[in-house]
């Protein structure tokens, strides 16, 4: 692959590092908050770390990405220190089926969101479309570890859920532009 220079146009996939390595990230800021309201002896907390280590790995290659192809990270970095942190906080908070939900919600939206990459890519970036083959797995690994971690068993799922998912969107759309 052509490594980009200085003053090149940018690449149809810059807005794709970009937007996933602020969602990687953001996903370790959730799991922060999680980890830092239930504690490590929680049962759920073994495999929050699990999760959250995967999520470190992915957002590593992302890290790694921006820097080699010189792609401009999101400005709302700061925002999403605080959000994911938050959002994980909180849910972890209503108790530890809410930050499965938490956790369901995202996964579910990340995998529609690869997904969409997936499909606009086809061949075009081999190492791109890999990394983001391999991580969707891991996603929806998580996403049914959490479903059966009880998630569908929050008081008010359908709504908590689906807020969750409307931010992630709304999160999505920002760092892809911002």
């Amino acid at each position: 692959m052509t490594r980009w220079r200085p003053g090149d146009a940018p690449r149809a996939t810059d807005a794709m590092v970009r937007v996933d390595q602020a969602g990687e990230y953001g996903a370790t800021r959730i799991y922060a908050g999680q980890l830092a309201i239930l504690g490590d002896r929680h049962p759920a907390s073994r495999a929050i770390h699990h999760m959250a280590a995967q999520e470190e790995r992915h957002r590593a290659f992302f890290d790694a990405m921006i820097a080699d192809r010189r792609v401009r990270p999101t400005l709302l970095q700061p925002f999403w220190t605080v959000a994911g942190f938050a959002l994980g906080a909180a849910t972890a908070a209503m108790g530890p089926d809410a930050a499965m939900a938490c956790t369901a919600a995202v996964e579910t939206e990340i995998d529609q969101h690869y997904q969409e990459q997936l499909d606009t890519l086809g061949d075009d970036d081999p190492e791109l479309g890999a990394a983001i083959r391999d991580f969707q797995a891991e996603e929806l690994e998580h996403r049914d570890h959490a479903i059966a971690a009880g998630a569908e068993n929050t008081p008010g799922y359908p709504v908590l859920s689906a807020l969750i998912r409307l931010g992630c969107k709304v999160a999505i759309g920002a760092a892809k532009r911002i």
